[in-house]
């Protein structure tokens, strides 16, 4: 055979070309991506792992702070009519509760949480029964067809008497 140019070839086989030289050039600067994203991840785990306390010191800070704004709460109740003053006595005992004991009593009824067996097991067979009594007197003043004869303030001191009853009464 003669191409056009004149000059014999002879038939050779060739290596095909390396697939490497297919790929397109891949940078070193491309790997940073991943790894800045990794580091990153690396040091928010390590942060939020030393930022976590241990449970049993955040349950008696919470049990503070939230006897704290009970306090506050009760000492803060100026109610002149005697349901108010329950209602709003029976709420703040039950929002202290739901955090100190983790206990959903905010959210029940009241004979939800008297029926309930397992309700404030994290307090001594005392503060259960103070407990136990306390809401109970509480509930029937709230639900009582006629407004009961009880001052407000005896309401109030009532409920801060067993706010101290459930603050220390938690076992040990």
């Amino acid at each position: 055979m003669k191409p056009m140019d004149g000059e014999p070839k002879t038939l050779e086989l060739l290596e095909p070309p390396s697939p490497e030289t297919l790929l397109p050039d891949s940078s070193w600067w491309l790997w940073l991506v991943p790894a800045a994203i990794g580091v990153l991840l690396g040091i928010g785990v390590l942060i939020y792992l030393r930022k976590r306390k241990p449970v049993a010191a955040g349950i008696d800070k919470r049990r503070e702070v939230a006897f704290a704004e009970a306090v506050a709460g009760i000492s803060a109740v100026v109610a002149d009519d005697v349901r108010e003053a329950v209602v709003l006595c029976s709420l703040i005992l039950r929002k202290y509760l739901s955090v100190a004991a983790d206990d959903p009593a905010l959210y029940e009824t009241h004979e939800e949480f008297v029926s309930r067996h397992d309700s404030l097991l994290a307090l001594t067979a005392e503060a259960r029964a103070a407990t136990e009594a306390g809401f109970s007197r509480l509930a029937a003043m709230k639900y009582a067809p006629e407004v009961p004869a009880v001052a407000a303030a005896e309401v109030i001191a009532d409920a801060r008497s067993l706010l101290e009853t459930l603050h220390h009464g938690f076992a040990a």
